[in-house]
């Protein structure tokens, strides 16, 4: 497990083939195709996020895509939007931003849906039900 302390900062792009806890700022894309990211109690992230499991207790601004879940836990805080087949977000934790919950294939991780395409392919399921 790789861990980024609260007293780190890091400009530009994470990349990586292990689990990830970041306690620190990031500004930039953070890409873990199959793994789990954690942003800590004293994470900022700003950037696009994508792995496979992200739980975020600190904060982030920028849009997540997961292949399994995300998880936003009571102090948590999300100013982007979400694309995960699994979404649980507990009491007090902040939300602002879309959701679109289904099936992510993880060869898309490493390319971010732009928010049009995002809107375009939830505007479609909604109107195939």
């Amino acid at each position: 497990m790789a861990n980024i302390g609260k007293s780190i900062s890091i400009k530009g792009d994470v990349t990586g083939d292990e689990d990830t806890v970041i306690e620190g700022r990031v500004e930039g894309r953070i890409e873990l195709k199959n793994h789990h990211l954690t942003v800590g109690p004293n994470g900022d992230v700003t950037g696009e996020i994508g792995a496979k499991q992200v739980t975020i207790v600190g904060r982030v601004t920028g849009n997540i895509t997961a292949t399994e879940r995300v998880e936003l836990c009571d102090s948590g805080r999300l100013d982007g939007d979400i694309l995960s087949p699994r979404l649980l977000v507990q009491e007090g934790a902040q939300l602002n931003g879309s959701i679109s919950m289904k099936a992510v294939p993880a060869h898309s991780i490493s390319q971010p849906t732009s928010k049009k395409q995002q809107h375009d392919e939830t505007r479609n399921v909604a109107s195939s039900s």
